[in-house]
C-alpha cells in the first residue's frame, strides 16, 4: 500500500469523499460534514493502484491538529488500511508541529480511536449532537 498526499481537487480523493457522504447519508448520520476540503491536508492510500482511503488534516488556532474525513470505502475495510492511514495522518500532524490531535466522529467509531490511543474529550467548536470528540497526545520529540 502506498500512502499519498493529494490535493483537495484531485478527482480521485473528490470520489472518496463523496463516496463517504453517501454512506453517512444513507446510514442515516445526519452530522456536520466538517472541514471544506481546501482547509484540509489530505493522504490517500492506494492499493493495487486504486485509491481506496483518504484521511485529512487541518490545523486549529491553539496549535492543535484536527482530523477529518477518515474513510476506508466498504470492501477493502478489516485489512489494516484505517490504522495505517491514521499513524500517517499523527505524522504529518506531528511534523507540522501539534502535540496533539482531536476529531470529531460518528459514536459508532468510538472503539476504533480508543484503540488507536484517543481519549473521549468534551465537544469542541461548533455544538454537534450526531458526534463524539477524541484528542491524542502525540510524542514529543527528543
Amino acid at each position: 500500500m502506498l500512502i499519498t498526499a493529494r490535493t483537495a481537487s484531485d478527482p480521485e480523493l473528490a470520489a472518496l469523499v463523496a463516496a463517504q457522504h453517501r454512506e453517512l447519508r444513507d446510514s442515516g448520520f445526519a452530522g456536520t460534514s466538517g472541514a471544506p476540503p481546501e482547509e484540509l491536508r489530505f493522504l490517500v492510500a492506494v492499493l493495487g493502484g486504486r485509491a481506496v482511503a483518504c484521511g485529512g488534516l487541518r490545523a486549529l488556532d491553539d496549535g492543535s491538529g484536527e482530523l477529518h474525513r477518515l474513510y476506508v470505502r466498504p470492501a477493502y475495510r478489516g485489512r489494516g488500511i484505517a490504522r495505517q492511514l491514521l499513524a500517517a495522518l499523527e505524522e504529518m500532524a506531528f511534523r507540522s508541529g501539534h502535540a496533539l490531535v482531536r476529531l470529531r466522529t460518528a459514536g459508532h467509531l468510538a472503539g476504533f480511536y480508543a484503540t488507536c490511543g484517543y481519549r473521549r474529550i468534551p465537544g469542541y467548536g461548533e455544538p454537534d449532537p450526531y458526534t463524539v470528540c477524541f484528542a491524542k497526545r502525540l510524542p514529543v520529540a527528543a
